[in-house]
């Protein structure tokens, strides 16, 4: 099994993930604008992931296959949609705290080829005499990758859960370990490649360093594909018994993986802070001059709850005024009011649900 190394680039990308992930902690995300980012983020990863595997479909009709579920779909469409559906399957996981496990991976790779012969469901057979199971150039046919014998896939399976839930590594460390291995054991006939990256973007979020599902990482892999394809393959031989069992050289992979890693997590603070502003500006145009003034107290002081009698003294007004200022407010999405048997007991800052 691939290890994890550390050396000083390796240690300079955990550090700035790190400071990036502990910034986007302390971000205040109104509930809409994370629910719009996640949500188009993971249009982006179900594209991007997809596209790596030769997906013919653009973005527009990847989201047209996302939105419109009232018609039958072709294969790419289908491919689009599984993994779409694969992450909000994750998300139910995540939000139970599901450990890492060899029936999370089969579940997730049996939604990423749903649609598809029973065959490429689950984990590979054996192939018959004289058959050999391998990744081929599609030009000279020659095999480009030949994986591990299917005798072989469920030892190596329970080796990486063991190593993920056993391990002290850093978690950025397992989740580009998983990567590795499961485009490596290739345990399936079909969708290993989407397979790894889901699951390896489930182990960051399992540990906190998928910053709330927004942005894409997958992105990151398609604009670098050859360097993506390399890193993994690391310049060794095409059986996996020659080196990719245990690579001399793992940094070439996880220094790759962190480095995509590290724009990745830079980029989506950029991108919270500016969908932030864009949407605040936008909601307290609605305003008036006492309404934003209240707006921007509740920013400024982090109160995240209250009660309109806690602020009137504050504000020298009556509970009244505070309730109005509290219903602008929520009428433009910045507030939540806290319903008890139909009655509003408090407000609620309005902020992400991570």
């Amino acid at each position: 099994m691939i290890k994890a190394v550390l050396n000083n680039k390796i240690l300079n990308y955990i550090i700035s993930i790190e400071r990036s992930n502990e910034h986007f902690s302390n971000v205040r995300i109104p509930i809409e604008v994370f629910k719009r980012l996640r949500k188009n983020s993971r249009k982006k990863s179900s594209y991007a992931s997809n596209k790596i595997e030769g997906n013919p479909l653009n973005e527009k009709q990847a989201d047209s296959a996302i939105e419109d579920r009232n018609r039958h779909l072709l294969k790419p469409e289908q491919e689009i949609r599984n993994y779409y559906l694969a992450m909000e399957y994750l998300d139910r996981k995540l939000k139970n705290k599901e450990k890492f496990s060899l029936d999370l991976i089969l579940d997730v790779q049996k939604r990423i080829v749903y649609g598809s012969s029973k065959e490429k469901i689950g984990i590979r057979s054996p192939m018959p005499p004289g058959f050999l199971f391998a990744v081929y150039d599609e030009s000279s046919k020659e095999p480009e990758y030949i994986p591990p014998a299917a005798e072989d896939i469920e030892p190596l399976l329970d080796e990486l859960v063991g190593y993920v839930n056993g391990s002290e590594d850093h978690p950025l460390l397992k989740a580009a370990i998983v990567h590795y291995q499961l485009v490596t054991i290739h345990p399936f006939e079909d969708g290993n490649g989407r397979t790894a990256r889901l699951i390896s973007e489930y182990v960051l979020d399992y540990y906190g360093y998928y910053f709330g599902g927004i942005g894409s990482l997958e992105e990151y892999f398609l604009y670098n594909l050859q360097e993506y394809y390399d890193s993994l393959q690391m310049g060794l031989p095409a059986l996996y018994y020659d080196g990719r069992n245990d690579p001399p050289h793992p940094e070439i992979w996880i220094e790759f993986f962190l480095r995509m890693m590290k724009l990745y997590s830079e980029k989506n603070i950029e991108m919270v802070n500016e969908d932030i502003s864009r949407s605040t500006e936008t909601s307290l145009s609605h305003l008036n001059k006492k309404e934003k003034a209240f707006y921007y107290y509740l920013r400024d002081n982090n109160i995240e709850k209250f009660t309109p009698i806690e602020l009137s003294e504050t504000f020298s007004v009556s509970n009244r005024t505070i309730i109005n200022w509290c219903s602008a407010l929520c009428k433009n999405g910045l507030l939540k009011a806290e319903l008890v048997n139909k009655r509003i007991r408090s407000y609620i800052f309005s902020k992400d649900e991570r």
